[in-house]
């Protein structure tokens, strides 16, 4: 159950925000330029490729780090694939994970490593793997940490992670919203470098004011009728929600989205490109999830003992539609011809990396106040 009046209650939320993830989603824009910072004094600005990399990979853990991959792939286009390199192992633990180069990985291939831990034994080994296969590798990972010392010097390029400055809650939450900016930020500026994507300083700061400006909107003091991310959370309080993405940033933030729901707030969330996820969750709209599947006029329904029946709610995140072409009128009708409920998220003018930085800023407030209204505070 979500407890509405915590909303807007500031000095309640703080006092429930136990892992900083407030905290987090107001500091992104900081972490941001932190990162641009550190990026330059590792020398990535002094970098000169010789032409463009075959192919990207990629390794990472948790969940900011799959998201950064996500991003990347997004942005980076046809210039150059990103390849997600999965690891494999027995737990989810740091000393448990290995990754593996695939067997065509050699010196025309760059490696990137991203991770908020740093003490992963396997991106270690990962990254003398690459060393001896010529691989470029660059790695974002906590300062001192034993992957930025195995990386650092001979066999690559290593960034220090911009932290936080409430360092206690990096370890406890990796998914925290500042987390994903920390990690991002200078694999941004070393594609722009390499010429995969354009992301140049300037832009980078006008993204770091993007989130400002977002986190000011979205920030607990504003109240919910007026914060697009208290807003959504209230909407989503009982509902399934099936996030509907249009636009080609909006997608990854769309993935990312349902990720954090999972992980912070422990809801369930399905995440789609728009035309496809029209008959891919079509009957999900029409089932057991409908929007009229549960009569609230029922009046002899047993409320207390009767658990509240799970609805669907679509989200639509839009950005620019390719060529223009969009299926959101379809989408809006698909959902109200079964009455279900929709709320809709679309960022103001500016670049892409704009675009995407507000998409995934509201996004992840909203997954904040729900872990802390609902009591999934731990």
């Amino acid at each position: 159950m979500l407890d509405e009046s915590l909303l807007d209650a500031p000095d309640a939320l703080a006092r429930a925000d136990h892992r900083g993830l407030l905290l987090g989603a107001a500091e992104a824009g900081a972490r941001v330029r932190t990162a641009v910072r550190h990026a330059a004094e590792a020398g990535i600005g002094q970098l000169n490729p010789e032409g463009r990399p075959r192919a990207v990979l990629f390794a990472g853990s948790g969940t900011a780090a799959l998201g950064v991959a996500d991003l990347l792939g997004a942005l980076a286009g046809a210039a150059a694939p990103v390849t997600l390199l999965r690891p494999t192992g027995v737990a989810p633990a740091a000393g448990a994970l290995r990754w593996a180069l695939p067997g065509w990985a050699g010196s025309v291939d760059l490696l990137l490593i991203a991770t908020t831990d740093g003490g992963e034994p396997g991106l270690a080994l990962l990254a003398e793997q690459a060393y001896r296969r010529g691989c470029t590798v660059v790695a974002v990972a906590p300062r001192q940490s034993p992957l930025s010392e195995a990386v650092g010097g001979t066999h690559g390029l290593a960034v220090p992670m911009a932290p936080t400055p409430q360092e206690q809650y990096e370890e406890i939450q990796a998914a925290s919203p500042g987390a994903l900016w920390a990690l991002f930020t200078p694999l941004l500026s070393l594609l722009d470098r390499v010429g995969l994507l354009t992301a140049p300083a300037e832009t980078l700061q006008l993204v770091a004011d993007r989130l400002d400006s977002t986190a000011e909107r979205c920030g607990p003091a504003i109240a919910t009728y007026s914060n697009p991310a208290k807003t959504l959370a209230a909407e989503l309080a009982d509902d399934l929600p099936l996030i509907w993405t249009e636009g080609t940033v909006a997608a990854p933030a769309g993935r990312r989205f349902a990720s954090v729901l999972a992980e912070l707030s422990g809801r369930p969330a399905l995440a789609a490109e728009l035309p496809g996820a029209l008959p891919a969750h079509g009957l999900l709209l029409g089932g057991d999830f409908a929007g009229g599947a549960a009569d609230p006029d029922d009046f002899f329904r047993d409320r207390v003992e009767e658990p509240q029946a799970l609805r669907s709610r679509v989200v639509l995140l839009r950005d620019r539609p390719v060529g223009g072409l969009t299926a959101a009128p379809a989408a809006r009708e698909l959902a109200i011809s079964h009455d279900t409920a929709i709320s809709e998220l679309e960022p103001q003018e500016g670049s892409e990396l704009e675009a995407l930085a507000e998409l995934v800023a509201v996004t992840d407030f909203t997954a904040v106040y729900l872990a802390l209204a609902s009591g999934n505070r731990e």
